[in-house]
């Protein structure tokens, strides 16, 4: 029966049950695609992370959702370069993890500890806020803008948090090579508790009816807040409930860098 090695990680966090979860699975080579969306709907976290090594420094890294694979994700590559670091032996300064649709990505170990990573930050359009979107939200954003996503701003960090959406409304929302993917939507607003922006994020089109933390929507994120605030460096909240995940950002010619922490949760093997 074969065993592959397996990790769980909550990744944007400084202790367990904080963040987001996220599943690691070293290999010598990738399995076959239907093998790799099956074991991650077994896993059944928001993202289960695979990479092959490559060099003595890079990696080939590819995320599923329970669901569907996903061109990026910010959370499960943090979980990814926490494992390299801290169980399988790496002791260089950066990891470099080569992605099919999202280029290659750095991530760096900060002195403090943080790990930093290098994120392309595609560009962002405001859109028109359309009554459809404003019901399956179950409010009316007063701005709205389309790119990897839908970004929604609301006035106050607590409307954000008192969104209960109409998931099944919103999964049908919008449109691949539209003004952004179908369903799935950030909603966020300036302001929060010691923070620039407190935001949550809602993926039913990816099969996650709220995600706990999500680096790809930060790098909209900071995109959006830069364009609307002039800001290029954001601390950030992700307000998923009963969780809660801090997730820093800083624009700079056209990539974004994501900094936050990480913490092994669960080691062993999965067998097939």
């Amino acid at each position: 029966m074969p065993a592959l090695p397996f990790y769980q990680v909550d990744a944007f966090a400084s202790r367990a049950f904080e963040g987001n979860q996220a599943c690691i699975m070293p290999l010598e080579s990738f399995l076959t695609d239907d093998v790799m969306l099956a074991i991650a709907a077994e896993n059944n976290v928001a993202e289960t992370a695979y990479i092959v090594r490559t060099s003595e420094t890079s990696w080939n890294l590819r995320w599923f959702t329970p669901a569907v694979e996903v061109p990026l994700c910010g959370h499960a590559t943090l979980a990814a370069a926490h494992i390299l670091f801290t169980h399988e032996g790496f002791t260089g300064d950066a990891i470099a993890f080569d992605t099919v649709k999202s280029g290659r990505l750095t991530v760096r170990k900060l002195e403090d500890g943080r790990l930093e990573m290098d994120f392309p930050s595609a560009p962002v359009n405001e859109i028109v806020v359309t009554d459809d979107v404003a019901v399956a939200l179950g409010a009316r954003p007063v701005q709205a803008w389309g790119g990897m996503f839908y970004a929604a701003m609301f006035e106050t960090p607590e409307a954000v948090r008192a969104l209960v959406p109409d998931l099944k409304a919103l999964k049908s929302l919008g449109a691949p090579g539209g003004d952004w993917d179908r369903g799935n939507f950030g909603c966020f607003a300036p302001g929060g508790d010691g923070v620039d922006v407190t935001s949550r994020f809602f993926a039913p089109g990816s099969g996650i009816d709220e995600d706990p933390a999500t680096g790809s929507w930060h790098t909209m994120l900071a995109r959006v807040m830069s364009e609307r605030f002039g800001k290029d460096g954001l601390g950030c909240f992700q307000a998923y409930p009963g969780r809660g995940a801090r997730i820093d950002t800083v624009l700079g010619g056209g990539r974004v860098k994501l900094i936050g922490r990480a913490v092994t949760t669960i080691e062993g093997r999965f067998f097939l």
